[in-house]
């Protein structure tokens, strides 16, 4: 089997989580976190939908990690986000850095919202 090493040029990938935390780019973010291939921070959760909004034309799909285990994401948060343009894919937050940095790694247009596990 032949392995490739995955490059993320100047993109900053999700590096590692763990109780209350993300790693991104060597620092390390407590709490709900938005990620993107430009920026990461903090974020004020489910009902900062504004913060989420700012990512319309610069993202086609937002990752929405919910915390250890996946739930459904408030419909309201939901349309909100679909209306502007984004689309939403919903998993447990480890699930979605994996699908993030992957993502990533190809170039494509996503972002990263996520719950601590």
């Amino acid at each position: 089997m032949r392995l490739t090493e995955i490059t993320y040029t100047e993109a900053q990938p999700v590096e590692g989580y763990g109780p209350g935390f993300f790693r991104i780019g060597g620092q390390v973010l407590r709490g709900a976190c938005i990620i993107t291939p430009w920026d990461a921070g903090g974020w004020g959760g489910l009902e900062d939908a504004a913060a989420l909004l700012a990512l319309a034309g610069k993202v086609d799909v937002l990752f929405l990690g919910m915390g250890a285990e996946i739930a459904h994401a408030p419909v309201a948060l939901r349309r909100t986000l679909e209306e502007a343009g984004i689309g939403v894919e919903v998993m447990s937050s480890p699930a979605a850095c994996r699908t993030y940095n992957v993502l990533l790694s190809e170039g494509r247009r996503i972002a990263l919202a996520v719950l601590p596990v």
